[in-house]
């Protein structure tokens, strides 16, 4: 475990939340984000109603790893916020101290990280805030009145990556190919009923890339999906691991995946195929499971329908079912998210078997793609998606693209990857000019 920050657990901090002035308020969050830093996104619904949290500069940070990392994360995490001096006019869920967190899929290799922003500003229920965190309330006065200035005058429009170029990631195609169908032979053998096998493309540009354009492109192509910044891994997933509110607990799952057509005769026709096919109802079922077995250990009064629903995004249709209950234990929602990962939807089942396969055959380290993304507040509320449809941003010139595929027995690789292809769509769509 490491930690680099210049405020850290032992040391005076003063948090400070005010409401943004209604001139300031109407803005979309992510045109409020500035150049030339590394920005902390969780928004929703952009750019219209948008709800969420931006976030830039840092405050505090912490990196971890191994199986603990869960556990050392929250236990920092508590240990800050005990430390601080609060001061929080609004007292909504993401007001207040915050931390935005992207955990490692796998507990080796792979490095989580936390990242407690300088500034934030936030918007839920149709209020708008401010947090600011330094050494002692004056520097906080001057920090809320700086950014709020800055904030009025127009921010430059943020340019579209150039000299856009793809090759293969870590495996070739014809590789990824071989290991789809090793997988369900694996599977047909008994012993495996799903695995999950992702894959990576590597995107160059001549040009520096700035975040904040391809996190507005995501946000205005998929205003459903939650568009997410943490420490260079950015993205818009459609799949809720878990949201904390009080005591009320939700997740969303999401299994089985066809493509969408621009002829909407034919995209019923795939949406009609969806649903009615046995293989990807068996795929959705097991990710159901086992995020309904996870929470069962720390709610009551769980809600699991007994059928998915259709939905429908830009580029997919996915089989979906949100999971709801009542949280009987207290437990913080970052204490969820740990319960939870790795799902069904993004490992397989049974999960110690499928994540052997994945270490065997996948062929590369998947960072925090398909680990839990997000963010937590002081009193335990929070949000963490499945960090799905990303990018992690190597450098100023490269970014590593993911996608993954759920397979089953009947999984075939050419259609395992023309699912992976559509997968990867809305970051090879965001990368690129109007």
């Amino acid at each position: 475990m490491t930690t680099a920050a210049h405020l850290v657990p032992g040391h005076p901090v003063v948090v400070r939340t005010v409401v943004l002035p209604d001139d300031i308020a109407a803005k979309p969050l992510l045109s409020m984000l500035p150049k030339s830093t590394p920005v902390n996104t969780w928004v929703h619904d952009a750019p219209n109603s948008d709800t969420g949290l931006i976030g830039w500069g840092e405050a505090a940070r912490i990196e971890v790893s191994g199986r603990e990392r869960f556990s050392r994360a929250q236990r920092w995490w508590v240990d800050w916020v005990a430390d601080a001096e609060v001061e929080d006019a609004i007292r909504l869920p993401g007001s207040g101290p915050i931390a935005f967190a992207s955990f490692a899929f796998d507990s080796t290799p792979g490095t989580s990280v936390v990242i407690i922003p300088a500034t934030i500003i936030g918007r839920r229920n149709g209020i708008s805030w401010i947090t600011v965190t330094a050494g002692n309330s004056r520097d906080v006065r001057r920090m809320i009145d700086e950014t709020i200035t800055s904030l009025r005058h127009p921010a430059a429009v943020p340019d579209a990556p150039k000299g856009l170029a793809y090759s293969d990631g870590s495996q070739s195609i014809s590789s990824w190919r071989h290991a789809v169908t090793e997988s369900v032979r694996r599977i047909d053998e008994g012993g495996l009923d799903k695995v999950v096998l992702a894959r990576d493309v590597v995107a160059t540009t001549s040009t520096a890339i700035d975040a904040r354009y391809v996190l507005g492109q995501l946000a205005a192509r998929y205003p459903s999906c939650w568009t997410f910044s943490v420490d260079g891994l950015i993205g818009a997933t459609p799949e809720m691991l878990v949201r904390r509110v009080g005591d009320t607990v939700t997740s969303r799952v999401l299994a089985g995946t066809v493509r969408r057509s621009s002829d909407a005769t034919s995209d019923a026709s795939l949406a009609e195929s969806l649903l009615d096919s046995a293989k990807d109802h068996a795929e959705h079922a097991y990710a159901v499971q086992s995020v309904a077995q996870a929470l069962s250990a720390h709610c009551t009064d769980l809600d699991v329908p007994a059928s998915p629903r259709l939905l429908r995004l830009a580029n997919v249709q996915h089989l979906a079912t949100d999971v709801s209950g009542v949280l009987a234990d207290g437990a913080a929602v970052l204490g969820l998210a740990a319960s939870l990962h790795p799902t069904a939807a993004v490992c397989g089942t049974p999960t110690e078997r499928a994540l052997g396969i994945i270490r065997e055959l996948e062929g590369m380290d998947r960072g925090r793609y398909a680990g839990p993304v997000g963010w937590m507040d002081s009193r335990g509320d929070g949000e963490f998606g499945i960090a799905l449809r990303c990018a992690q941003i190597e450098n100023d010139h490269q970014l590593r693209l993911f996608a993954g595929c759920g397979l089953v027995s009947g999984s075939t690789a050419d259609a395992e990857l023309a699912e992976s292809a559509a997968k990867l769509v809305p970051m090879r769509d965001a990368l690129e000019s109007n």
